[in-house]
């Protein structure tokens, strides 16, 4: 199955280092980077230790096929009119009895 993929664009100069910090992994060994321009990253841990982030773009709307956008509003509309297979309607069921009022802990 083919994916889009967005082509990062050709650097013309050499990369400069436009922040320097020092960061400290957390309990959970996460890190928070500063002033970063997009949410999600792509990374790679090298064999030495290193990491490397490459920022992420989601797909926008207009990448999705015609088609694939149409079966998807079908789907949908097939779901609320209760057109589904019977695991989604078992679930939905379990979902509909449970009345949280009567919940206690």
């Amino acid at each position: 199955m083919p994916t889009l993929t967005l082509e990062r664009p050709k650097q013309k100069q050499r990369l400069t280092v436009v922040e320097n910090y020092d960061v400290a992994a957390d309990a959970k060994k996460r890190i928070s980077l500063r002033s970063a321009k997009t949410k999600y990253f792509h990374v790679k841990a090298l064999s030495n230790g290193c990491f490397l982030l490459e920022p992420r773009v989601l797909v926008p709307p207009q990448a999705i096929s015609a088609r694939s956008l149409k079966m998807l509003d079908k789907s949908v509309a097939n779901l609320k009119r209760g057109l589904a297979s019977d695991d989604l309607a078992a679930m939905r069921q379990l979902t509909n009895e449970f009345d949280a009022k009567d919940w206690r802990w």
